[in-house]
């Protein structure tokens, strides 16, 4: 009886010593999305894809042994509210990196606590500034907006289009792009004959349409999220505009051929990342196997496609856990593995991190699209 009450006893400590180690050995990943709000289609396919992965990765044993555990915060698109949301994650949570905002503005305003309390970020948002200057703890998935800028003009430069109208919304992603069209523009030798703004909130931007047209330029480039973006599309169908339409990658899913009608958005073209055209893809290109499998995977749990938005988070999880797989779960750790990322295949590209580049993404991010019959076809 006694050598079995011993033997349970330590049964019983080496219970409580497995579910301790158990417990130590868990990394949190925090994660700041706008999951409702104007933003939900960038944040819901960001959460939902983050969800996925971590599942996912756990069932196959964690990362190094260790379960990952995510803490998601819903931010509304709110920037003061992300700040509040981010606090907590680093004082209350103790999470060990951050993947989002999933916009620029609650990117720019979360900045600052990651920079002072060191925890690593890799935001979900294209801005530029984001990265550019570098911060030490800050990085960010989506390929800069002058890289899909860049990616616009170039294909316009083909077509001998070289008077261009802007149409930008006053947040932080449009006046980002449209400081990025215009040092660009110019270095190409492209004229902006008008450069118009919208608020984020508005529903009508025929005033705005009505001065381009009297203008006649060669091209309209829309820089802007959905719903602005849908508006102007239905704006310029409304209004019998033939002004070839370019829109930036910050409508690339088909929640924007959606909002705007298969037969307003007919033409409209935009530089998208490859996870929207992956089936028109030569089946040699380095990312078919990841962006088809990624697809199917969560067509499979959520029913719907995946969009490229959900994309910049599968792209922060993976340098997250390759971080850690390689240097080790501390937030210094994370940050120094992320920045030593080199040659990571992954949704929006394939990533090169380096102490100078936090983004790690060039021009072959993107391919030019066109939409139609209500679906992207892919630009030559």
């Amino acid at each position: 009886m006694k050598k079995m009450s011993l033997l349970l006893g330590s049964i019983c400590l080496i219970l409580v010593g497995a579910t301790a180690s158990f417990a130590a050995g868990t990394i949190k990943i925090g994660a700041l999305f706008s999951v409702t709000g104007p933003a939900s289609f960038l944040g819901e396919p960001e959460k939902k894809t983050l969800e996925l992965l971590v599942k996912e990765a756990n069932e196959k044993g964690g990362i190094n042994g260790q379960k990952l555990e995510a803490i998601i915060y819903d931010t509304g698109g709110d920037a003061t509210k992300a700040v509040q949301l981010a606090t907590k994650l680093i004082k209350d949570d103790k999470v060990s990196v951050i993947i989002g905002p999933s916009t620029t503005g609650e990117s720019m305003a979360v900045i600052p606590i990651v920079e002072k309390e060191k925890i690593p970020l890799i935001s979900c948002a294209a801005g530029i500034k984001i990265t550019d200057p570098i911060k030490h703890w800050v990085f960010k998935t989506p390929a800069n907006d002058h890289v899909a800028a860049e990616k616009i003009l170039n294909y316009m430069t083909g077509k001998k289009q070289k008077s261009i109208a802007l149409l930008t919304v006053t947040d932080g992603f449009g006046a980002s792009g449209r400081e990025q069209i215009k040092v660009l523009a110019k270095q190409k030798g492209f004229t902006i004959v008008a450069d118009e703004v919208y608020g984020p909130k508005d529903t009508d931007m025929t005033a705005q349409l009505t001065k381009i047209r009297g203008i006649k330029p060669d091209a309209i480039i829309c820089w802007g999220t959905n719903p602005g973006p849908a508006v102007i599309t239905k704006n310029v169908k409304q209004l019998g505009l033939k002004t070839p339409l370019y829109m930036s990658h910050g409508v690339a899913s088909k929640k924007y051929i959606e909002l705007a009608g298969a037969d307003s958005a007919e033409g409209v073209m935009l530089p998208a990342g490859k996870l929207a055209i992956y089936d028109a893809l030569p089946k040699g290109d380095v990312q078919f196997k990841l962006l088809k499998s990624y697809d199917q995977d969560y067509k499979a749990s959520y029913g719907v496609e995946a969009s490229t938005f959900g994309g910049y988070a599968y792209d922060a999880f993976l340098l997250a856990t390759g971080a850690i797989k390689k240097a080790g779960s501390s937030p210094e750790q994370i940050r120094s593995g992320i920045e030593q990322a080199s040659k990571l295949v992954s949704v929006s590209g394939t990533f090169t991190m380096s102490p100078k580049d936090h983004n790690g993404l060039d021009l072959s991010a993107f391919e030019m699209v066109k939409i139609v019959k209500g679906d992207w076809a892919l630009l030559k």
